[in-house]
C-alpha cells in the first residue's frame, strides 16, 4: 500500500465480495435502480455474497475499494502505482471509464474486465461479519509490521503502517463498529501515528501501541465468541488475509526484486496475523479435519519463508507466482471445510 490511502474495504471494498451465486452465508438488502448518471451516484446497489464462491471471479468497485484491493491489478498487470492512479481518477460511472480516462489501456482492460465493477455491494449475514472481522484483521497486520519496525529503531519505516488503518480502513468500517456498539478508537490510532512521527522514543509510544492493539482485539471481540472461533468461520477470514496479502506481494515485486517495501511490509503483517488465527483454531482442525490441518500448516510454514524479516531482503525468497500458488493451496484446502460446514448447517 502507498502513502495515503482509499477510503471505503467493503470486500465490495477487503475481503472482496464475489458475485457468483455459490454461498448461502449471507443474504442481501437491495435497491437494484439504474446506476444514475451524476459522479456522486454512480453505483448499483446488488447482492451480497461470501468471500469464498467456488473459483468464481471476484469483482472490485473501483469506486470504493481500497488500496490493497485495487493492488490486485497491479500485481495482475505489472503498472507501478496502478493502484493510486485508479483512486485518483474516480469516479468512475462504468468499468470501461478505467480505458476513456487513460488509467489503463484497453488491452490491459480486457485482462481485468471480468474482475472489475461500479456496483455497490452491501453485506448481510455472515458475509457481513467475516468482512468486517477481515478489515479488523488487516489493521492488526499493520500494527504487527509496525511494532517489528519500531522495535528495530525504523520509525519512519513504521508510521505509514499506523498510518493505514486511520487513512484507509477505519472510514471503511467505521458504520459497522457504531452498529456494534465499540467505542471509537480512531482518535487512539491517530495520536500513535501523530507520536511516532513526531517524537518516536517518546515513552508513551509503548502505551498507545498497546491500547491501539486492545482497541482493534475489542472491536473483534464484538463477534459472539462461538463465531469467531468457529473453524469455517476464521478459515472465510484467513483466506480474504491472505487474498490481500497476495496482492500486496505481487505489487511489491518488479523484474525480480523486491520495489516497494511498504507492499512487502503489508502483506507480511497481514501473512503473520493469518497466521496466529489459524493457530487459534489448528487445534480443533487437528481433531476434525486432520488432513486438512495437516495440508494448511504445511503450505502455511511454506508461504511465510517469503518473509524472512520485517526489512525487505535484497532477493524474494519466492517470486510472486509462488506465492500464489500457495495461498491457493490454503485457499483449497479451506474451502473444503468451509463447504462441508455449510453443508451440515443445511441438513
Amino acid at each position: 500500500m502507498k502513502k495515503f490511502r482509499y477510503l471505503c474495504m467493503a470486500v465490495a471494498a477487503c475481503a472482496i465480495v464475489t458475485l457468483s451465486s455459490c454461498n448461502n452465508g449471507g443474504t442481501s438488502t437491495t435497491e437494484n435502480s439504474p446506476a444514475a448518471s451524476t459522479p456522486n451516484s454512480v453505483a448499483q446497489t446488488t447482492e451480497a455474497v461470501s468471500h469464498s464462491s467456488h473459483g468464481s471471479k471476484k469483482q472490485i468497485n473501483i469506486n470504493t475499494a481500497i488500496l490493497s484491493e485495487l493492488d490486485k491489478f497491479e500485481a495482475q498487470l505489472g503498472v507501478p502505482a496502478l493502484s493510486n492512479k485508479i483512486q485518483a481518477n474516480r469516479p468512475y460511472a462504468s468499468p470501461e471509464e478505467l480505458v476513456s480516462k487513460k488509467v489503463i489501456t484497453q488491452e490491459q482492460f480486457d485482462k481485468i474486465k471480468d474482475q472489475v465493477t461500479v456496483q455497490e455491494v452491501v453485506l448481510t449475514g455472515e458475509a457481513k461479519d467475516i468482512d468486517y472481522m477481515t478489515k479488523l484483521g488487516l489493521m492488526k497486520g499493520h500494527l504487527i509490521v509496525a511494532q517489528e519496525l519500531l522495535d528495530q529503531n525504523q520509525p519512519k519505516q513504521a508510521e505509514p503502517h499506523i498510518g493505514h488503518p486511520v487513512e484507509e480502513i477505519y472510514v471503511d468500517v467505521e458504520d459497522q463498529l457504531n452498529e456494534r456498539k465499540v467505542k471509537e478508537f480512531k482518535t487512539t490510532l491517530v495520536s500513535l501515528q501523530d507520536l511516532v512521527k513526531s517524537n518516536p522514543k517518546d515513552g508513551k509510544v509503548k502505551t498507545n501501541f498497546t491500547t491501539s492493539m486492545q482497541s482493534v482485539d475489542g472491536a473483534i471481540a464484538a463477534l459472539p465468541e462461538t463465531q469467531r472461533t468457529q473453524p469455517s468461520f476464521v478459515l472465510q477470514v484467513i483466506n480474504g488475509l491472505l487474498d490481500s496479502a497476495n496482492s500486496e506481494y505481487g505489487a511489491a515485486v518488479a523484474d525480480g526484486k523486491i520495489t516497494a517495501a511498504i507492499e512487502y511490509q503489508d502483506s507480511r503483517g497481514f501473512v503473520l496475523y493469518a497466521d496466529e488465527l489459524y493457530k487459534s483454531i489448528s487445534s480443533q482442525m487437528a481433531k476434525d479435519k486432520p488432513e486438512a490441518d495437516k495440508a494448511i500448516r504445511a503450505s502455511m510454514a511454506q508461504l511465510k519463508k517469503t518473509w524472512p524479516s520485517v526489512i525487505p531482503p535484497a532477493k524474494p525468497v519466492n517470486t510472486p507466482e509462488e506465492v500464489t500458488k500457495q495461498v491457493k493451496a490454503i485457499e483449497l484446502e479451506s474451502q473444503k471445510v468451509i463447504d462441508t460446514s455449510k453443508t451440515q448447517a443445511q441438513r
